[in-house]
């Protein structure tokens, strides 16, 4: 235990068998169980935990028949810290990638009454990411900025940091089941503990490299991930302004929406009219631009009523 409260680790696993054993040897002393969740590996991930299990017996071996993706295999390992009356369940990587004595760095906001959810955050400085590669640095900084945008967590960063532990109160309250699959899961429940009004916390942790190989394919991921944060963002407007409470910074993000692409196309025909048929600029060129100042305007003032109302549930 940890200061009074049941914590245990969830260990999402899909062929890491040259990793797997050092992870689990890692573990510090303070976890009640240690749930792995092999994700339908092809290689000898699932018999090593077992063997491991029979040396700590706090390790629980979870089995997908299939592959389902990290976000599923880590809502499997949820449901069993529910089952097992969890207080506080840390989720770490195994691949050996997260450091095991920045675990309680991580769970001081929770059982502290600071926080329901905190996760590490390795953009702190240059000196704590350094080790990752550009297009990873610039990939991760592309989806902070969207992920502040879609989650209304505008102080959070680094979202793909998939070292995080969250409270059984915060578990209670979300579908496990709506939970997105793949890798944006942790993007996807930043959403949803927004909605339901959950303090989350960055904790800074630098990160840590070695012989772990991604298996994130950057080309299609960043897409995929944007159009689900896309998604989300009009998801969260919906239930958590409209639904729940109503507030005004629906109407003005949804004054942005529209009248920005307008005033973008209305800019266009005016260039067009004026090279191409040789009419006069002047007129459509000062209406297309009234336009997109009035869309930003109303964009950047739907943001600013977002991070007052997420600064208020602060308080």
């Amino acid at each position: 235990m940890y200061e009074g409260r049941r914590v245990c680790v969830v260990v999402p696993a899909f062929n890491e068998e040259r990793l797997i054993e050092r992870t689990l040897c890692s573990m510090p002393d303070l976890l009640d169980r240690i749930y792995v969740v092999d994700d339908g590996s092809s290689d000898r991930t699932a018999g090593l935990a077992i063997s491991m299990a029979e040396v700590d017996e706090r390790i629980q071996l979870i089995a997908h028949d299939r592959n389902m993706g990290v976000g599923a295999a880590i809502a499997s390992g949820y449901r069993a810290a529910l089952a097992g009356g969890m207080d506080v369940a840390v989720v770490m990587a195994g691949d050996d990638q997260m450091d095991p004595a920045a675990m309680t760095s991580l769970l001081d906001p929770i059982v502290g009454g600071r926080a329901d959810y905190s996760k590490g955050n390795r953009l702190f400085s240059r000196e704590y990411w350094q080790g990752m590669s550009r297009w990873r640095f610039i990939g991760n900084a592309m989806l902070t900025l969207l992920t502040k945008i879609s989650s209304g967590y505008w102080d959070l960063m680094d979202p793909q940091n998939g070292y995080t532990a969250i409270s059984q109160r915060a578990l209670e309250s979300i579908d496990l089941d709506s939970l997105y699959p793949g890798y944006g899961y942790c993007n996807d429940l930043l959403v949803k503990l927004n909605v339901y009004g959950f303090q989350a916390v960055d904790v800074v942790i630098p990160a840590r490299y070695g012989g772990e190989k991604s298996k994130i394919k950057y080309r299609r991921y960043i897409p995929k991930v944007s159009l689900l944060l896309l998604c989300d963002f009009f998801w969260r407007l919906k239930v958590k302004y409209i639904c729940m409470d109503f507030h005004p910074l629906v109407l003005f993000y949804i004054l942005g929406v529209v009248l920005v692409p307008l005033g973008i196309l209305v800019a266009i025909y005016s260039l067009y009219y004026k090279f191409v048929l040789g009419g006069s600029l002047f007129i459509r060129g000062v209406l297309s631009f009234l336009i997109l100042i009035l869309g930003m305007q109303s964009l950047l003032f739907a943001m600013l009523f977002d991070m007052q109302d997420n600064n208020r549930e602060e308080r």
